[in-house]
């Protein structure tokens, strides 16, 4: 990577506190400062061409994620992962892309399995019109997509975070972009397993339930789709 102000400048984008941040954000997860003090205001500006306010803000935002703390006489320092707000799309995203770990998408279904069945339950019962309409909506994105019309990755989550909305619950819907960030990683590896896109009837089945205003059944076929991923996991872990 080039050391040189001027280019680092521009490798981070036009919106440079986020550049930043994410340039910082990657470094962190990744080790770059595992072995040495965090920079300090001055250094980072420095460093990477930028305002000392923009180096701030970055700051700022690592310190609300969990990866930074300021401590009185100690300055800035890396927090340990314990540490790391996990459930932050950036976090999160960060840590998919540090290294591919079967460990962390399985850890990140068992969360969808406690998850997105009660959302599906909860949208067969409570979803209005509109969610109802956003969830088909979703569905036959993946089936034209299956057509190359569309983007099946993209198609995939947005029926996904579609029920996670559509159950009406404040608490499900935060969990959208976490979902959203971490589904693309693991719809790309059991695609990638299975030689083959989304299980097309199996996500008709959970529409079809919630259609029906059918808790139970929406619980239980939001479950075997997620059930279908762990066991392509666990098999992949043990090959």
């Amino acid at each position: 990577m080039s050391t040189d102000p001027g280019e680092i400048r521009i490798s981070l984008g036009r919106n440079l506190t986020y550049g930043l941040l994410d340039h910082l954000g990657k470094t962190i997860v990744t080790g770059g400062y595992a072995k040495k003090a965090f920079p300090t205001e001055a250094e980072l500006s420095k460093q990477h061409g930028v305002s000392r306010s923009v180096t701030r803000e970055a700051v700022k935002m690592l310190t609300t994620k969990g990866l930074l703390s300021a401590r009185p006489r100690q300055g800035t320092i890396v927090q340990p992962d314990s540490a790391w707000n996990l459930l932050d799309p950036d976090v999160l995203r960060w840590l998919l892309d540090r290294k591919f770990s079967i460990k962390l998408l399985r850890e990140f279904n068992q969360l969808r399995v406690a998850i997105e069945p009660a959302a599906a339950a909860l949208a067969a019962t409570f979803a209005d019109k509109n969610g109802l309409a956003l969830i088909r909506a979703g569905f036959n994105r993946m089936r034209v997509a299956e057509t190359g019309e569309d983007d099946t990755l993209e198609a995939d989550i947005a029926f996904h975070v579609a029920i996670l909305r559509a159950s009406t619950n404040p608490f499900f819907a935060q969990f959208c972009d976490v979902v959203a960030t971490a589904l693309r990683t693991s719809i790309r590896f059991t695609n990638r397993i299975q030689g083959r896109t989304a299980d097309l009837a199996a996500h008709e089945a959970v529409l079809f339930a919630i259609e029906a205003r059918d808790p139970e059944a929406s619980r239980i076929a939001m479950l075997r789709i997620i059930d279908d991923v762990m066991d392509l996991i666990v098999r992949s872990s043990t090959d």
